[in-house]
């Protein structure tokens, strides 16, 4: 099973965003610092989801893939596979569609305080753009 830690920051909102993914497979641990340009901070918490898919589909295809996010209203889009808001729909049929390429996934939510790496990791993506 391969854990994704992912975060979504935005400094302003919208504002600067960056995406954070910390990835461990096993001892081997990944880290990835994605710029995402101007977005509101739920935006840049569903494009660190899509990008850590995106990254996990050309490293792990077909593995069992659990991510954890500290945001909960994109944890509760995907596990309920619905939202009324129109700004949110594309993300989640991209997260959808991307699914497709794993045997299994599931998403969690955390506590931010258990996700120190994807946020520094999103910060540090915002930090690369200024």
């Amino acid at each position: 099973m391969i854990e994704v830690y992912t975060d979504g920051a935005s400094r302003g909102d919208p504002g600067t965003s960056g995406a954070g993914i910390y990835i461990k497979q096993g001892k081997n641990k990944f880290e990835y610092a994605i710029p995402l340009g101007e977005l509101s901070n739920h935006e840049a918490e569903f494009l660190a989801v899509i990008k850590a898919l995106e990254i996990c589909e050309e490293r792990f295809p077909g593995e069992i893939i659990s991510i954890r996010s500290d945001s909960k209203l994109v944890v509760d889009v995907v596990e309920k596979n619905f939202t009324r808001n129109q700004n949110f729909k594309p993300f989640l049929e991209q997260i959808n569609q991307k699914s497709t390429a794993f045997s299994y996934l599931f998403i969690k939510w955390i506590p931010e305080k258990q996700n120190p790496h994807a946020d520094r990791l999103a910060k540090r993506a915002i930090n690369d753009m200024i």
